[in-house]
């Protein structure tokens, strides 16, 4: 299979300081892995990531879904020409976790020019337990100029 992202050499370890000063660093989310056709990321199950009663919380979840979804749309555009936003994302959390790690593994269903839509699993980690499955579309839009937002 073909590699799907603009910059077929991009390596997991470059990914890693997207992370600083964000959500995502804030949570503990981290890239695990990159493929051909998918991005790979975990975050912890702690308190940082919990809801009242010591479970993950569904916004976590989503939170670790639109990050890998999004980076994943970010590395299959041009950078220089083009920027990705999320239109809409859904999820449907499966089983509760109290404890360890969630992966969170995000694959093309429609990569467009202008728009990405993304199938994301979060399964427990080093298991296939599923844990959540989301959907994200993500906009693709030319830049207007060098600033993102103008």
């Amino acid at each position: 299979m073909a590699s799907i992202w603009f910059n077929k050499n991009t390596q997991v370890t470059q990914l890693q300081g997207l992370g600083n000063n964000t959500l995502g660093g804030h949570l503990g989310m981290e890239f695990l892995a990159i493929g051909d056709d998918f991005l790979q990321m975990r975050m912890p199950v702690d308190a940082r990531t919990h809801q009242p009663y010591g479970l993950l919380h569904g916004g976590a979840s989503v939170a670790l879904a639109e990050t890998v979804g999004s980076v994943a749309s970010a590395l299959v555009i041009n950078p220089e020409t083009h920027i990705c936003v999320g239109l809409e994302i859904n999820a449907n959390h499966i089983k509760a976790v109290r404890s360890g790690f969630v992966v969170a593994t995000a694959k093309p269903l429609q990569l467009g020019s202008g728009i990405h839509v993304w199938q994301i699993h979060i399964t427990l980690e080093n298991t296939e337990t599923l844990v959540c499955t989301s959907r994200l579309t993500v906009a693709i839009l030319p830049k207007k100029n060098k600033e993102i937002g103008s």
